[in-house]
């Protein structure tokens, strides 16, 4: 095993070495950390550095499968997993700064290489003299006396295979490997169509009166963002900080109209970014690949392998969830309803108008505007807050990197330590730009491994679209934003704190329906008076947080929980419908997504979430988007296990570090949970934290 391990390294090391001389994603990268050289990379060392890539981890893959000596875990399954290290690495920068960075050159090099890289794992994984080996190695499991980890690599790596096609006959495998090359490509597509539409709409504002009910910081950005374009007046975008606060807060209902249907229009505009075409064939596909693997729609094959096992379970829990939260959804929406009557508003409510009363009704409840809290929240503050509560959980120091190259003048590196041990990288890039998708998410550059070697750390990447500064005012965030920061953070830290082997098992390489757990359970430290009390200041005064401020935000926790659960559970629905589909559905989207969406509130033809939902079109969420849901009801169980002994506990804190997120996917999430909990899951944990159902009151 050494010997091919060896012979595997040298021909890595010699390859990269001869092809690397001009293109820095393949040459040695002498920076700190063997972090990325970003200001050498241009778009034209992509494409010879990807197939040069695949390349080498082809014949690293045919010198696995064609050695002689019989197969081990060692020399087959731990080979493998070290067999496409430069791909892995050019792959990670190239498809991470497509997301956040990227330009029309750079989105058509990645429609081109996608196919490329899909052909490749489909090459590996019908690769039938490789199978063999790993099935051979799988049969023996049981008399290899294999770790805990050792056997989920092996397990994992089995079924791969399996998942991808191994076992189909000749055709089988052709239209598998076809299906999956043309899906890879649609998924590009539908996230480039999002962000062209989502840049091609503005709203120019030319009258002042148009901007009434605006807090002064969102005119300030939309000043701010039209003389960014040589404009006058102001200028409202789809970027969330400039759309969410105009939907809010604007009186202007006709304007609010216009911005709303742009919105939600997207990806379903009849042009050239049209996405109705490629859900269609993208849910045709999948279910083509899920028939060919023995499974009735796509949904089964997706949850044959996440926590819930299958779709039945996956209905019974969201039914379970609809049941509770709807009486307190209909009676959510009809306080907001009877409220905006009651004050003046005589026309039926419609979607544009929802946001904008239920803030009003939010206000008037709770004698509190959400406004308010922008100037404690000061971006750099909120930050040193976060780091400073890993600190004290996890004893994590993270010290700013400026040496670090960075992809955009807008990201800050950080070298993160856990006392003297370092850690890893930690990129933050806070601010929306045209070149970047809308929403926020935590991936790597390079995930945490262990080798003969030495250990690997973790290069983590966190993407946000906050509200930026404006003039001389720092970046203020909304309460939104700043429980959004909490929640990426939950995932790098889960990617950072990994303390794993294989780098395929660790950090958020766990099931789709656990992986919001880290990242969701963070959420409920920003409703907790410590945690908000150490770093939430006035960025003018230094003033701390007002206490009565504190208890309105935990006293309005649970506004309209009902009818935000009904809505992300319509969302679960919606997606479930279109992975459960058995024949090709040749109608409009919208029209299909009404068919299995909860409402409230009008439909308005030419608008829904599908043509934009790239959580299932383009984000590995397909079938699993009831997994924030899933996940949310497992955070509300430990969370309660964290109040129980005190929000800054030690000892709960390195319980939960030590059994679930320095694990990663070596174990079961089933069997992490139990080691951390000493139990199963709560079910009614959720329900009880959103105030759907009432403990039990005892008699005295």
């Amino acid at each position: 095993m050494k010997k091919l391990l060896a012979v595997l390294m040298i021909m890595t090391t010699a390859m990269t070495s001869v092809l690397g001389q001009d293109n820095p994603l393949l040459g040695e990268w002498k920076t700190p950390h063997q972090t990325p050289p970003f200001s050498q990379i241009k778009n034209e060392h992509y494409r010879p550095a990807m197939r040069a890539a695949i390349k080498e981890a082809k014949a690293n893959i045919d010198k696995i499968a064609s050695q002689k000596d019989a197969p081990t875990f060692e020399n087959t399954i731990v080979a493998m997993e070290n067999a496409s290290m430069t791909l892995d690495r050019v792959s990670g920068v190239l498809f991470n700064l497509n997301e956040c960075n990227t330009d029309s050159v750079m989105q058509q090099i990645v429609m081109e290489l996608s196919p490329e890289l899909t052909r490749f794992e489909n090459s590996v994984t019908m690769n039938d003299k490789l199978f063999a080996r790993v099935k051979s190695v799988y049969d023996n499991r049981e008399s290899l006396h294999l770790t805990s980890e050792q056997t989920m690599l092996l397990e994992k790596t089995y079924k791969r295979f399996v998942r991808r096609g191994a076992l189909l006959d000749k055709k089988g495998k052709k239209t598998f490997a076809r299906n999956a090359e043309e899906l890879s490509k649609l998924s590009q597509q539908f996230n480039q169509n999002v962000l062209a539409d989502n840049n091609a709409f503005t709203l120019h504002i030319t009258q002042k009166e148009n901007l009434a009910g605006l807090p002064d910081n969102v005119v300030a950005a939309a000043r701010q963002e039209a003389e960014s374009r040589g404009m006058d007046g102001w200028v409202i975008t789809l970027a969330y900080p400039s759309y969410g606060p105009f939907m809010t807060y604007a009186d202007n209902r006709v304007l609010r109209q216009a911005l709303w249907m742009a919105y939600n229009s997207r990806g379903n505009r009849g042009n050239e970014n049209d996405n109705n075409e490629i859900i269609r064939r993208m849910t045709q596909l999948r279910c083509e690949q899920a028939r060919l693997m023995g499974y009735n729609d796509y949904a089964e094959y997706a949850l044959s392998d996440r926590m819930a096992k299958n779709p039945r379970n996956v209905s019974d829990f969201m039914r379970k969830l609809i049941d509770a939260a709807s009486p307190v959804a209909v009676a959510d929406f009809n306080a907001v309803q009877e409220y905006a009557i009651s004050h003046g508003f005589d026309e039926e409510l419609q979607r544009w108008d929802f946001s904008y009363w239920s803030e009003k009704l939010k206000q008037d409840k709770y004698s509190f505007d959400a406004e308010l809290l922008r100037p404690y929240f000061q971006l750099e503050k909120v930050r040193q807050g976060i780091f400073d509560l890993y600190g004290r959980l996890y004893g994590l120091t993270f010290k700013d990197a400026p040496q670090i190259e960075t992809y955009h003048p807008d990201v800050r590196a950080y070298e993160v330590y856990d006392g003297s041990r370092f850690m890893g990288v930690l990129y933050l890039d806070m601010f929306p730009r045209e070149s970047k998708r809308s929403g926020a998410w935590m991936t790597e550059f390079r995930g945490q491994s262990r080798s003969a070697t030495g250990e690997v750390r973790p290069l983590i990447q966190v993407v946000c679209n906050f509200s930026k500064p404006v003039g001389d005012k720092p970046s203020l965030l909304s309460f939104d934003e700043v429980e959004t920061f909490m929640h990426e953070f939950g995932h790098a830290m889960h990617g950072m704190l990994s303390d794993v082997t294989y780098e395929s098992l660790s950090g958020t390489n766990v099931y789709r329906d656990f992986v919001e757990l880290p990242s969701q359970l963070m959420e409920n430290w920003c409703y907790e008076s410590q945690f908000l009390n150490t770093f939430a200041r006035h960025y003018e005064t230094g003033e701390t947080i007002p206490s009565e401020y504190v208890e309105k935000i935990k006293k309005s926790k649970n506004y309209l929980a009902g009818y935000l659960c009904i809505r992300q559970l319509s969302l679960g629905m919606v997606d479930m419908a279109f992975h459960s589909l058995t024949e090709p559905f040749e109608g409009k989207v919208e029209d299909f997504e009404r068919q299995h969406m909860i409402e409230m509130l009008p439909a308005v033809r030419g608008c829904n979430t599908s043509t934009a939902f790239t959580h299932i079109f383009a984000g590995g969420y397909a079938a699993g988007y009831y997994g924030y849901k899933w996940a949310e009801a497992l955070d509300a169980d430990v969370f309660g296990k964290f109040k129980q002994k005190g929000i800054f506990d030690k000892t709960t804190a390195t319980a939960f570090r030590q059994q679930v997120l320095s694990r990663g996917g070596t174990e079961h999430p089933e069997v992490l949970f139990r080691n951390f909990m000493g139990r199963d899951p709560n079910p009614n944990a959720l329900m009880l934290r959103s105030g759907f159902i009432q403990l039990p009151k005892l008699d005295r």
